[in-house]
C-alpha cells in the first residue's frame, strides 16, 4: 500500500514556506545571539563563575577562613592508661594484663592549657590571614576584571578599525576607477595609477595585521573566559562610557584608593597578622599548663583519685630573645613593605589618570577639528584632481588623512578604556 500523501493547497503553499523560512532563520540566529562579547558586562559576569584562576582564589579564601576557628580551639586532651604489678607480686595470681586482675589501674585525663590570653592571639593571627586570602581573592578579581575590560576594548578597536579599513579600502577601490578612466582619457600619466595600486596592496596588508591582532584579542577574551581558545565571540557593541572629569578628580580617587584598593587590604592584614604574632611570641616568656585528672582503679572499683598539674619552664632565654627580634623584624617588614605598596599604587594611579585624560584630549581634538578638516582637504582635492588643477599625490594624502584620523579616534577610544580598566583596578570597584 503506498503511503497516503497529504497535498498543500496553493493558497497555503506561501505560509508553509514562510514558516519553514522564519524557523530556519531563528535556528541560524539563535547560537549567534547566545555567543558571548556583545558588550563587556557579561564578559565579567560570564568570568566571575568560570575563570578557574578566580576559583582557586575563592577556595582559598574559604579554606584560610576555617582555620580561624581551630587556631583559638583548646587542643585535644590525651587519655593515659597505667597498668601496675601487672605480675601480681606477692599475690596468689598468675600476670594479667586485665584491669580487675591485677594490683591497680591508672587512668589519666591530660588537657593541655595555654597560658592566658595565647589562644585568642593565635585566633587573632589566623583571622588576619583569613583577611589577606579574602583580600587577594578580592584584587585577584580586580586584576581579571581590567584585563577583561582591557582585552574587550582591544577586540573593539580591532573589530571597528577592520571595519573602517575595508571602508576606506572600498573608498581607494573607487579612486583606482577614477585613475584608470583618466589615465585611458591620456589626462593622468600612468604613474597615478601605480601609484594606487600600491596603496590598496599596503591597505590589504594592513587589514590582514587587524585581523590578527582582533584573533589575538578574541583569544585573551576566550582563555579568561575558560572557554576554547577558537571559540567565537560575538562582535562588541559599544564602549563603556567614560566618567566626567568631576568624577576623576585626583585627590578624591588617591582617598578611595586608600581606603578601597585591596592590595592594600592584604598589606594592612599582613601587618595585622605580623603585629598579632610578635605578640604572640612575647607571650611564650610564660609557661603552658597541662591539667590531669587520673582515678585509679582497685580490683573492680575506682579506690583513689589524682590531681596533675605541670608546666614547661621557660629556661631558653636566648632562643626566646631571638624569635622575639625575628617578629618584631618581620613586623617592620611588613609595615614596609605597605608603604612601598601604598607608594607604587599612588604612582600608578597618577600616570592612568594622565593617560586617561590625554586619550580624552587626542579623541575630542580628532573628532571636532582634525577630521572635519581632513574631510574639506579630500573633497577639495578631489574637485581639484577631476579638473586638473591638483596632483595625485596630493589627493592620495588627503584620503590618508582622513583615514589616520579616523584611526586615531578609534584608537583613543580604546586608550580611554585601558586607562579606566586601570583606574578601578587600581580602586578596587567600579567607577
Amino acid at each position: 500500500m503506498k503511503p497516503h500523501r497529504y497535498p498543500i493547497m496553493p493558497g497555503k503553499l506561501h505560509t508553509f514556506a514562510l514558516v519553514l523560512a522564519l524557523a530556519s532563520a531563528s535556528a541560524l540566529a539563535e547560537p549567534t545571539a547566545s555567543l558571548p562579547g556583545a558588550n563587556v558586562e557579561n564578559l565579567l559576569e560570564l568570568a566571575r563563575s568560570q575563570n578557574p584562576e578566580f576559583a582557586a582564589m575563592r577556595y582559598e579564601a574559604e579554606a584560610a577562613a576555617e582555620r580561624v576557628y581551630p587556631a583559638g580551639a583548646l587542643p585535644d586532651p590525651t587519655l593515659r592508661t597505667e597498668l601496675r604489678d601487672i605480675t601480681n607480686q606477692g599475690m596468689d595470681a598468675s600476670p594479667n594484663l586485665l584491669p580487675g586482675r591485677i594490683g591497680s589501674t591508672k587512668y589519666t585525663l591530660i588537657q593541655p592549657v595555654p597560658f592566658w590570653g595565647k589562644r585568642d592571639l593565635k585566633q587573632d593571627v589566623a583571622e588576619a590571614q583569613a583577611n589577606q586570602a579574602r583580600g587577594n581573592a578580592s584584587a585577584s578579581w580586580s586584576d581579571l576584571a581590567a584585563r577583561i575590560k582591557v582585552a574587550y576594548a582591544q577586540y573593539y578597536v580591532q573589530i571597528h578599525a577592520e571595519a573602517l579599513t575595508r571602508e576606506i579600502l572600498d573608498l581607494v577601490g573607487s579612486l583606482e576607477k577614477i585613475t584608470q578612466t583618466r589615465y585611458a582619457n591620456g589626462l593622468t600619466p600612468q604613474q597615478d595609477v601605480i601609484r594606487i595600486q600600491i596603496e590598496r596592496t599596503g591597505m590589504r596588508s594592513e587589514l590582514v595585521a587587524i585581523g590578527n591582532e582582533r584573533h589575538h584579542a578574541m583569544i585573551k577574551l576566550n582563555t579568561l573566559l575558560n572557554r576554547s581558545t577558537m571559540a567565537s565571540l560575538a562582535d562588541p557593541e559599544y564602549l563603556r562610557p567614560i566618567p566626567s572629569a568631576a568624577k576623576l578628580d585626583h585627590g578624591a580617587l588617591e582617598e578611595r584608593l586608600r581606603s578601597r584598593n585591596p592590595q592594600l587590604f592584604v598589606e594592612e592584614a599582613r601587618v595585622a597578622a605580623a603585629g598579632k604574632n610578635r605578640d604572640l611570641v612575647l607571650r611564650n616568656r610564660y609557661p603552658d599548663f597541662n591539667l590531669g585528672l587520673s582515678p585509679v582503679q582497685t580490683g573492680s572499683k575506682v579506690s583513689e583519685w589524682e590531681l596533675m598539674i605541670e608546666l614547661n619552664i621557660p629556661l631558653q632565654q636566648e632562643s626566646r630573645r631571638s624569635q622575639e627580634r625575628e617578629a618584631q623584624a618581620m613586623l617592620a617588614a611588613a609595615e614596609s613593605r605597605r608603604e612601598s605598596v601604598k607608594n607604587q599604587l599612588l604612582a600608578d594611579l597618577s600616570e592612568n589618570i594622565a593617560t586617561l585624560d590625554t586619550a580624552r584630549y587626542t579623541e575630542h581634538l580628532n573628532s571636532t577639528s582634525f577630521l572635519p578638516q581632513a574631510e574639506l582637504s579630500y573633497k577639495a582635492a578631489m574637485a581639484g584632481y577631476e579638473t586638473g588643477k591638483v596632483d595625485f599625490a596630493a589627493l592620495l594624502d588627503a584620503q590618508r588623512q582622513i583615514r589616520k584620523a579616523k584611526l586615531d579616534i578609534l584608537k583613543a577610544q580604546g586608550e580611554m578604556q585601558i586607562g579606566l580598566a586601570e583606574i578601578e583596578r587600581l580602586l578596587g570597584e567600579d567607577l
